[in-house]
């Protein structure tokens, strides 16, 4: 075991090194002032340290995010820049290289953020703007890629559990095992609640998951993952006709294969494919009593499956030059009878080729040059340039500037909703139905930054000016029951308010993170974002007081570890105020305090670990919904690690 030791030691050093390699943006490994844009990277210590209970919880600390933590939405996410909606579509979530945003739910990623246990995650990297040109469509505003930890870190066993406030109930047992030429890992876990105040019921989250890593011969891998992952949560509300309570079911299933073979000391090929199938059961009936649809079952259910095969080609010809190019086709299908009135399978076929250079023409200018050609069914053929230069004018100090498109094309629900309601087997109501044409979402957009590395300070600091401009938004009209008239999505035009009308979504604005250690075994973490948007506030009224400001938002992070094992950090988030979800209604600006203690210890040869965790120290704020309020909670965790 001697030698399965010294490799885990040498992963954790390599992954978690003061200035970490990112590959989640050009899809080459690059240090961070190599990288074509600004990228936020959590490791495993901030993410234990955080207290957080799932992934959309750490995206309080990321510049420009918004954050949810309601099942309402499906299940907790967040949005960079724009607004949260339902379906937050415009990021693209990937767990060790594989998307999982889901088909069914428009593309949305919140169900993605629950697909593995925090345990298991090695680091996060959040790469801030679009990136189209690594990773097709749903990378429109930025990527959220989730690391796990290689399998010869976590040989052995550990136990967690924990319990608190508001039912809490987490827990989770992992099994690591194997030598030389293979190791594994098998992860159970589940978080349980009984979910935000004001929502309609508890929620409970279970995972099943396994990672093999084997090692073929000198130059060639193999990596083995498969898991399944339901998800069951109170939806709906009493006083909401058409939305009755009810518990929504998600259950999820996957399997991934990755293969990697070094040709030479300069070439290596890379090849991964996976299959993903989601069931989501949603049913409940319509209620009002004064209403010709009283008693009508609404059932927005559905099936969804995803299959893809890529492959990459990392190529160094001469030390200046690294170049990537590769290829993937993907399929994505949905049935649902609820959602398009037809037993049909929809299906939309994307075939992919990207490519991206890495070229220093200079000792201190750095050329990053790629894009993407796409096809697919639903959004044709588009193409997602991307070039930005980086010019490291001084040691430690990188400026960047750079511009990239990007497109979205419509989901299966915005392109073919049909949602019929019928009563003893006859069509009563037209809920939704298609608009006809809708055309792709567009993204343009441009950036400066400036990158501050200084190692013998322990400080970094990483700053991105932004103007993006996105043109062809796709939104979301509802039905008018009096008027008979069905819901539909179309394009929006142009946009009015304040005396002015705006025929694209302008996000203009500056944010900010820094990393310091003050002293020894201490992390400072800070960010900010001050940004102002034309975005499109939902509902009938504009509010221009929101609509024409610059908003700000804003997170803190302290961390300190002391002798005898004691660790404590404090954490701060704020955002002021903003609209809700498909609503004009103000959302009031919130603030939220967390703090965690905790104490390890060695027992039996065992590690040992007990950590107390208050989330929100200060009073109830509104989340999702002005209904919904996330209220203080404390909760008690105890680990056991071989």
């Amino acid at each position: 075991m001697l030698f399965l030791a010294e490799l885990a030691m040498a992963k954790e050093d390599e992954l978690l090194r003061d200035v970490p390699v990112v590959v989640s943006v050009s899809r080459l490994p690059q240090p961070l002032e190599d990288a074509p844009g600004a990228v936020t990277v959590m490791d495993r210590r901030m993410i234990r340290m955080s207290g957080a209970r799932d992934v959309a919880d750490l995206l309080r600390f990321v510049p420009g995010f918004s954050v949810s933590n309601s099942f309402e939405s499906n299940a907790p996410q967040g949005s960079y820049h724009i607004k949260l909606a339902d379906n937050n579509y415009n990021l693209q979530v990937l767990v060790d290289g594989r998307a999982v945003y889901s088909p069914v739910f428009s593309g949305g990623a919140g169900p993605g953020l629950q697909a593995v246990s925090l345990e298991d995650i090695e680091r996060i990297e959040v790469h801030r703007g679009s990136n189209s040109a690594s990773y097709g469509a749903r990378a429109f505003l930025g990527t959220v890629h989730i690391i796990t930890r290689h399998s010869t870190s976590t040989l052995g066993q550990t136990v967690q559990v924990g319990a608190g406030d508001r039912s809490i109930q987490d827990g989770l047992a992992s099994l690591g095992w194997g030598d030389e030429r293979a190791t594994y890992r098998l992860t159970a876990d589940q978080r349980a609640d009984q979910n935000l105040q004001g929502a309609s019921g508890p929620v409970r989250v279970s995972r099943l998951n396994f990672r093999g890593d084997i090692q073929l011969g000198a130059g060639d891998q193999l990596e083995l993952r498969a898991g399944q992952s339901w998800v069951s949560a109170g939806a709906g509300f009493s006083d909401q006709v058409g939305n009755a309570p009810r518990t929504r079911g998600l259950d999820q299933t996957f399997a991934q294969l990755d293969y990697k073979h070094v040709l030479s000391a300069r070439r290596d090929l890379a090849v991964q494919a996976s299959r993903t199938q989601e069931r989501v059961t949603d049913q409940f009936a319509y209620l009002d009593a004064a209403s010709p649809y009283n008693g009508i079952s609404i059932d927005f259910g559905a099936q969804g499956t995803t299959d893809h095969i890529s492959a990459q080609h990392n190529w160094q010809p001469w030390d200046e030059l690294r170049w990537v190019m590769g290829a993937e086709l993907r399929r994505e299908t949905m049935v649902s009878r609820p959602w398009f009135d037809s037993d049909a399978t929809f299906t939309n076929d994307f075939s992919r080729w990207f490519t991206h250079v890495e070229w220093r023409f200079a000792p201190k200018w750095l050329l990053n040059a790629g894009g993407m050609l796409e096809r697919s069914t639903l959004g044709g053929e588009t193409v997602a340039p991307r070039a930005m230069i980086n010019w490291q004018w001084a040691q430690g100090h990188t400026l960047r500037w750079g511009v990239a498109v990007a497109n979205r094309p419509p989901s299966f629900i915005e392109k073919y909703a049909q949602v019929v309601y019928r009563k003893s087997g006859v069509a009563n109501y037209v809920a939704y139905s298609p608009s006809g044409n809708l055309s792709n979402e567009q993204m343009l957009s441009r950036e400066l930054g400036y990158l501050i590395q200084w190692p013998e300070r322990k400080f970094e600091a990483d700053l991105r000016v932004f103007d993006e401009r996105m043109t062809n938004p796709i939104t979301r009209l509802d039905n008018n029951p009096a008027g008979g008239q069905p819901g539909y999505y179309a394009n929006v035009q142009s946009i009015t308010g304040n005396g002015l009308t705006y025929s694209a979504i302008n996000f203009t604005g500056a944010e900010y993170q820094l990393k310091w250690q003050p002293w020894r075994d201490a992390t400072l973490r800070l960010n900010q974002s001050l940004f102002k948007s034309t975005e499109v506030p939902g509902g009938d009224d504009v509010d221009t007081k929101v609509f024409n400001k610059y908003r700000g938002k804003g997170g803190l992070m302290f961390m300190q570890s002391f002798a005898a094992g004691l660790d404590f950090s404090l954490m701060y988030s704020e955002a002021e105020a903003a609209q809700y979800p498909g609503s004009s209604a103000l959302k009031p600006a919130m603030s939220r305090t967390d703090l965690r203690l905790a104490k390890s210890f060695k027992l039996a040869q065992q590690k040992h670990e007990l950590a107390f965790t208050v989330h929100n120290m200060g009073p109830a704020y509104t989340d999702f919904l002005p209904s919904q309020y996330f209220q203080q909670q404390a909760f008690l965790t105890y680990r056991i690690e071989d």
